[in-house]
């Protein structure tokens, strides 16, 4: 039996077809490649999201992200799941454009976000907090 590398290189015999899945005929498999490309889907969303500058943008995408896909997660039809999938695609590249924007505009951490950045800065008679909040 041809080795994953042997493959890789082109050095395999004729028996090794595809290192990818095969698609069963039971609908497992299928429904299982259908939620691969939503999952990553998901991840990119979540990763963009959390780019946004400004605390309560940044929670919003999140929030809607979860919701979107809580809504759909149990649609079945294949061309919905397409629509589905093409909408998200839409969504992420506006999102990614958001956040490029939001960047410009970035402000001190709000004291609910916690860290370092979230302390009151001043000068003589300001508050000072004793511990750091958060992370």
């Amino acid at each position: 039996m041809a080795t994953a590398i042997q493959a890789l290189k082109g050095d395999a015999p004729q028996q090794v077809r595809s290192l990818s899945m095969r698609r069963e005929t039971d609908g497992h498999q299928i429904a299982n490649e259908n939620t691969l490309p939503g999952r990553a889907q998901y991840r990119q969303l979540l990763k963009t999201g959390d780019q946004f500058a400004a605390y309560n943008f940044r929670e919003y995408a999140k929030r809607r992200t979860r919701d979107a896909f809580r809504e759909n997660k149990d649609v079945e039809d294949p061309r919905r799941v397409q629509e589905l999938i093409q909408k998200g695609l839409n969504d992420l590249q506006s999102l990614k454009r958001q956040t490029v924007v939001s960047q410009f505009f970035q402000f001190d951490r709000l004291v609910v976000e916690g860290g370092a950045a979230g302390k009151q800065k001043g000068g003589k008679g300001d508050i000072v907090r004793q511990k750091d909040q958060g992370y």
